[in-house]
């Protein structure tokens, strides 16, 4: 999506381009917009993404491909089960700080592994070894406030687990947070289907309507 440097795209405009290429994912009939050589060239002279995504590290949820989007078009930061680390809220701060990007994204999807492992572990009592045991102590929050709740099904967990992701980065983040208070960002949180394609939208945090 090419901006006018002296205007950047609102929520609102830089959801309606991602919602509109979704569709056209699922429909099999993707445009694959802005990967031509010409455009590739033009970006040498910086970068305007419309839309930082936050999303799982899965092989299965490749951002641009599920937007239809291209080169240039979204700041994409991935961890296993969309984990928040120092990493992460430094990259997403430079996102809307630097890069003044008008719309966060925290991209979960349904079957997630890290979640899945998380609620084993709960129920067993049992952690995983080495780093991975540092995801699952990331995500358990998430799983006790989903048990809280009454869930039992763990796309159930995983919608939860987007949702709390969302509160958490507003609570950690003062650059994310004042943002989307002065209107210049907003957040939502999205559960992609692996079968379907489709990125279903859950609570947002600014002004956004979806």
């Amino acid at each position: 999506m090419k901006t006018d440097s002296t205007r950047r795209p609102t929520p609102q405009e830089a959801w309606e381009v991602l919602a509109e290429g979704n569709r056209r994912f699922v429909s099999g009939a993707p445009g694959h917009p802005n990967q031509d050589a010409e455009h590739r060239y033009g970006l040498t002279a910086g970068q305007e993404p419309m839309a930082a995504i936050f999303g799982c590290a899965d092989s299965r949820l490749a951002a641009e491909i599920i937007f239809d989007v291209g080169l240039g078009d979204v700041f994409v930061v991935r961890t296993a089960g969309h984990v928040i680390d120092d990493a992460v809220l430094g990259s997403l701060e430079y996102a809307v700080d630097a890069l003044r990007i008008p719309l966060v994204i925290v991209l979960g999807h349904d079957s997630c592994g890290a979640v899945t492992s998380t609620v084993e572990s709960y129920i067993s009592g049992d952690m995983p070894p080495g780093f991975i045991r540092s995801l699952v102590e990331r995500i358990t929050p998430s799983v006790l406030a989903g048990r809280r709740r009454g869930l039992e099904e763990i796309d159930d967990f995983v919608a939860e687990h987007v949702d709390q992701t969302c509160d958490r980065l507003m609570e950690t983040s003062q650059s994310v947070r004042s943002a989307v208070e002065e209107g210049r960002t907003a957040v939502v949180g999205l559960t992609y289907s692996l079968s379907e394609g489709t990125a279903r939208a859950g609570r947002v945090r600014g002004d956004l309507k979806v």
